[in-house]
């Protein structure tokens, strides 16, 4: 009996272990864009368009909800702030699921 328990406990678990590990992919992912951003990236290059896509696409919500003219500041804050948001709500959904188990 103890064991049926225990499955039945791995399912949240390991579903909280997954939603941490997409918010700490799609954070990565925005990061990953500032750096290239800020080191002046080719954008023509494969890698650094897919990167900027995938960030302008997980970043959608947030670019230009704040009027910045340093166009750099704007980028920052415009990724930053997703990154953010996903880690916190991310790791909060998992850690709460988590408990539940």
């Amino acid at each position: 009996m103890a064991t049926h328990s225990r499955v039945r406990a791995r399912g949240p678990v390991t579903a909280a272990r997954l939603i941490a590990l997409v918010a700490d992919i799609a954070a990565l992912i925005l990061v990953l864009w500032i750096a290239l951003y800020l080191l002046d990236a080719n954008r023509s290059n494969e890698v650094v368009a897919w990167i900027h896509d995938a960030a302008t696409w997980l970043a959608g919500w947030s670019l230009d909800l704040f009027t910045i003219s340093r166009e750099w500041l704007r980028v920052v804050v415009g990724y930053g702030l997703p990154a953010v948001v996903y880690l916190l709500v991310g790791h909060a959904v998992a850690r709460a699921l988590a408990r539940r188990a």
